[in-house]
């Protein structure tokens, strides 16, 4: 199979799908990087404080990402099989069962989160840290964060669904919208301008749960107003389920376990970094973003990649589906050398652009931390893209949840506790062994792909298996 083809329809599909995608990421990440840069103009310790609270909320935000995702298996597959004509009426139903069932859980979740971020904030922030003005500005940041959760969560999930169909472009423009209503209340409420009381960190918060709730109720009324191709309304969030149930359960659920086991790793990763010292954690919060924004159109074709594979599967046609894997690999590489060049280029306007409160120690971790994340991101890359996009869209969910998180907690936790705590390396082979799961899945990937067994049969929770590609 090749990595690289003439294929003009392929690498429309992607754009059209990814570059929406991309963008939207990017105004996510932009606007965690405004409230970063804006923080740190206050003081360091409140925005390395808000940058480990948010460990906490990215924590729910894997696991909506992986309900979504998982969702997004579904319903990419019947949506390719509405259009072929294959079983129209039991598609449709089982789309909607899909959406059903992923908000009933995402509302599960963020009921949990939401409990714990105005009960035990501050033990939540003693996981991430033992420094005591980051365990109290944190604490103030989750408390005053408790509602957002549920509206994080409600515009995260139908996002993807809407990706899911083709319909990129409506989360773009919502997110855009919700990036000026966060910037304008971090300048009001984190400064103290037109009259409004100078909150610091709290205010920050309470901006950012003022756009996520502008987006939220848009990304709502939408899907259950005016889509057309999904047709999905508010009567539908109490159908019966029990039908497609095991099937959701057998797809969708190991993409959920595997984000959530994932974001426990990713967390014990920030608890690491926090036990590291100050200056090591506010490093990291610099470098959290720049890697962030070097991801978005990798990220982009992630989900780009879940999406043509689940619809090209729902059209049966599998042959296709394994040459446009190939291809989505070669995509992988290319990405990570781009990202890896973004790094490089833009790490010091990027510290540079940090307020005055940032000391030269973290300044100095930030670079080594930076150059080890543009060594990193060439494998991360590509595997990002087969595991989060081409496997995941064969329906190879199991093997994904095994593959992902056993290279994390066998290899990549133990040999960062390794080097930072016991052998005391330099900041860069820290960070590079923490991340040093991202190679051993690159190459598990490829193997996986020539193996041909990643694709999947999907049915519609009628006995009846669908979407098998003969």
């Amino acid at each position: 199979m090749k990595l690289f083809k003439k294929d003009k329809p392929f690498y429309k599909s992607v754009l059209v799908l990814g570059f929406p995608i991309a963008l939207q990421t990017f105004v996510t990440v932009f606007v965690g990087m405004l409230d970063n840069i804006m923080l740190s103009h206050h003081s360091q310790d409140s925005f390395s404080a808000a940058s480990l609270a948010n460990a906490y909320i990215s924590f729910f935000q894997i696991f909506c990402m992986g309900l979504g995702m998982g969702a997004s298996v579904l319903v990419s597959r019947y949506y390719g099989m509405k259009k072929a004509n294959t079983e129209v009426e039991k598609a449709e139903k089982a789309l909607k069962q899909t959406i059903t069932l992923m908000l009933r859980l995402m509302l599960v979740f963020a009921t949990i989160f939401a409990i714990g971020s105005i009960l035990i904030p501050r033990l939540i922030m003693r996981m991430y840290t033992d420094v005591d003005v980051f365990v109290d500005l944190g604490a103030t940041y989750l408390r005053y964060s408790t509602l957002t959760f549920f509206f994080l969560g409600i515009s995260l999930v139908i996002a993807i669904v809407l990706r899911s169909v083709g319909q990129s472009r409506f989360p773009l423009y919502v997110s855009i919208g919700a990036l000026f209503v966060n910037l304008g209340g971090n300048y009001i409420l984190i400064f103290g301008h037109f009259g409004a009381p100078k909150m610091g960190i709290a205010g920050a918060a309470i901006a950012t749960f003022a756009a996520r709730v502008c987006e939220a109720l848009a990304d709502l009324i939408y899907l259950m107003v005016y889509d057309k191709k999904i047709g999905y309304r508010i009567r539908h969030f109490f159908m019966n389920t029990r039908s497609l149930l095991h099937e959701y359960i057998r797809v969708c659920i190991p993409v959920l376990v595997s984000d959530a086991i994932l974001a426990l790793g990713n967390n014990t990763v920030t608890i690491v970094i926090g036990h590291l010292g100050e200056n090591f954690v506010a490093a990291n919060s610099i470098t959290t973003i720049t890697q962030q924004l070097s991801t978005v159109l990798i990220q982009g074709v992630c989900q780009a990649g879940a999406i043509i594979t689940g619809q090209t599967l729902g059209h049966g046609k599998r042959d296709k589906a394994e040459e446009q894997g190939w291809l989505f690999l070669g995509l992988g590489f290319a990405l990570g050398f781009l990202s890896a060049l973004f790094i490089f280029f833009t790490k010091t306007p990027v510290i540079a652009s940090y307020g005055k409160e940032t000391t030269a120690e973290a300044v100095s971790i930030a670079y080594q931390l930076l150059n080890a994340i543009s060594l990193i991101i060439l494998f991360q890359a590509t595997n990002s893209i087969m595991t989060k996009g081409v496997l995941r869209g064969g329906g190879d969910t199991t093997m994904l949840m095994l593959a992902d998180n056993i290279f994390l907690w066998i290899l990549a936790i133990p040999l960062g506790c390794l080097a930072g705590f016991i052998l005391k390396l330099p900041p860069f082979w820290i960070y590079f062994f923490l991340k040093s799961d991202q190679i051993a899945k690159t190459i598990w990937c490829v193997l996986r792909l020539r193996g041909r067994k990643w694709i999947k049969k999907i049915s519609t929770g009628d006995d009846t298996a669908l979407a098998e590609n003969k």
